[in-house]
C-alpha cells in the first residue's frame, strides 16, 4: 500500500436516484423541499430535486465497494473510519445524475502493531460536469 501514495483509483458509476435521495431524507430527518418535492425543487436555481450534501459524503462506501481495480490488503480483521478532513460541497448532485468516486492515496502508516492508518482524498464526480460534487479527505484505519 506505501508504494500506492499518490495513486489514484476510480469507481463505477452509481444514480443517485429520487427513491435513494427520500430514504436518505427519511433516515435523517432532513426534509427540506429541494430534496423532496419535484414541483417545488424546480422553481429554484437547480432546476429540480438534489441530493442532501450529507448523502453525498455518505456514498464513500458504496463508492469504493465498486472500485474499478482495487487494490486489497491481506489478513484484513476489520476496518473502521476514523474521520475526514476538509469536506467542501461544490456542486449539487440533482436527482437522477450519475455519479462516481475518485480515491487518492495520501498517506498509509502503521499507528501501532496491526493497526494501520489510510489517508485517501476523496472526490465524487458528476457525469457531464466540470465541478466535483464533493472533495475531502477520508481517513479510515485498517486492523490486520
Amino acid at each position: 500500500m506505501a508504494g500506492r501514495i499518490g495513486q489514484e483509483s476510480v469507481s463505477e458509476w452509481v444514480e443517485v436516484t429520487q427513491e435513494m435521495i427520500n430514504k436518505f431524507a427519511d433516515a435523517t430527518g432532513d426534509h427540506q423541499f429541494i430534496h423532496i418535492d419535484p414541483e417545488k425543487a424546480a422553481m429554484t436555481p437547480f432546476g429540480g430535486t438534489i441530493a442532501h450534501g450529507f448523502l453525498t459524503l455518505s456514498l464513500m462506501p458504496l463508492l469504493s465497494s465498486k472500485i474499478i481495480d482495487p487494490v486489497t490488503v491481506s489478513g484484513v480483521k476489520m476496518g473502521v473510519n476514523y474521520g475526514g478532513n476538509k469536506v467542501r460541497f461544490l456542486t449539487p448532485v440533482r436527482s437522477g445524475k450519475r455519479v462516481r468516486g475518485r480515491f487518492k492515496l495520501l498517506e498509509f502508516a502503521e499507528k501501532r502493531p496491526g493497526q494501520w492508518q489510510q489517508t485517501n482524498e476523496f472526490s465524487v464526480e458528476i457525469e457531464g460536469e466540470d465541478k466535483p460534487a464533493m472533495i475531502a479527505e477520508w481517513i479510515s484505519q485498517i486492523f490486520v
